[in-house]
């Protein structure tokens, strides 16, 4: 996962320094600066944001869109392997073997999942009520999701009240050449800007959001699935081959870990009339 995230960070070093060579390759670097420009885009889009969303709201979004980037979900394969895992400890230990784990377990809708079960909940309550946990975080995520594109929409518009404020200068300055050359930039840097800001960074940030939301969304469907066939008392082989349908193919290489590993990994003494 380090590697991945080592290889995404010298992908996009690469990128901005092909991206940037395009603007410096004729020289004269400076004319793509503007600090009038630059603040009308920013401050009328920051702006803007603040009248259509409480600040609480948007600092919300810039965490999100921080944790997104700065952690990874873990694999599906991990939670496959942790849910057998816990199913065979089910079978060997009982159900409220689990509490433990769930004191222990490091995502929020395991621990959650592992919480329902342990209370005794059936199958179809364990359902429903995960499933109402799994529609709420998607609807949470994508109204995040639709204030980030909202921005990513401020952004242009505002690059074009910048160039009309340019073009407006320009023309009370006509006959004046330095107030010409003055006026200029802001028309056409203020557009830059605004195009820029939104399509290179707010609409991947709100499609790396999507991305990430999918990811954990196929994650909860996994634990959801894996805490009811363990609250069913499904064999932990066929626990296995059912998760597994949620993986992609290169992800299904592998077998289930041996009872002995198990038992050595929760700490279990081996029983008689164990029969896994």
């Amino acid at each position: 996962m380090k590697n991945f995230k080592h290889k995404n960070i010298w992908g996009l070093v690469i990128c901005l320094l092909v991206f940037s060579t395009g603007f410096f390759i004729h020289g004269n670097a400076g004319l793509y600066f503007n600090l009038a420009g630059f603040l009308i885009v920013i401050g009328g889009t920051f702006g803007a944001a603040l009248v259509g969303y409480r600040l609480e709201r948007l600092l919300v979004v810039a965490k999100v869109v921080h944790a997104s980037y700065r952690t990874k979900p873990k694999a599906p394969r991990e939670i496959v392997e942790i849910l057998v895992d816990l199913a065979v400890k089910s079978k060997v230990e009982g159900l409220l073997s689990l509490e433990r784990e769930e004191q222990e377990a490091s995502m929020l809708f395991l621990r959650e999942a592992l919480g329902v079960l342990v209370d005794g909940y059936k199958a179809e309550e364990i359902r429903n009520y995960l499933s109402a946990e799994m529609n709420f975080f998607r609807l949470r995520r994508e109204s995040l999701e639709q204030i980030l594109r909202n921005i990513g929409d401020f952004f242009p518009a505002f690059g074009l009240v910048g160039s009309v404020v340019g073009l407006i200068g320009m023309l009370a300055g006509v006959g004046d050449t330095s107030v010409i050359l003055a006026t200029v930039p802001i028309a056409l840097t203020s557009t830059l800007y605004g195009i820029l800001l939104a399509n290179f960074f707010i609409s991947p940030f709100a499609a790396n959001l999507r991305e990430r939301t999918n990811q954990e969304l196929l994650l909860q469907k996994i634990i959801m699935e894996g805490v009811i066939a363990i609250e069913s008392e499904v064999h932990p082989n066929l626990l296995e081959r059912k998760l597994k349908s949620f993986l992609t193919p290169s992800a299904r290489i592998g077998k289930l870990v041996s009872l002995q590993k198990i038992r050595e990994r929760f700490h279990i003494k081996p029983s008689p009339v164990s029969n896994v």
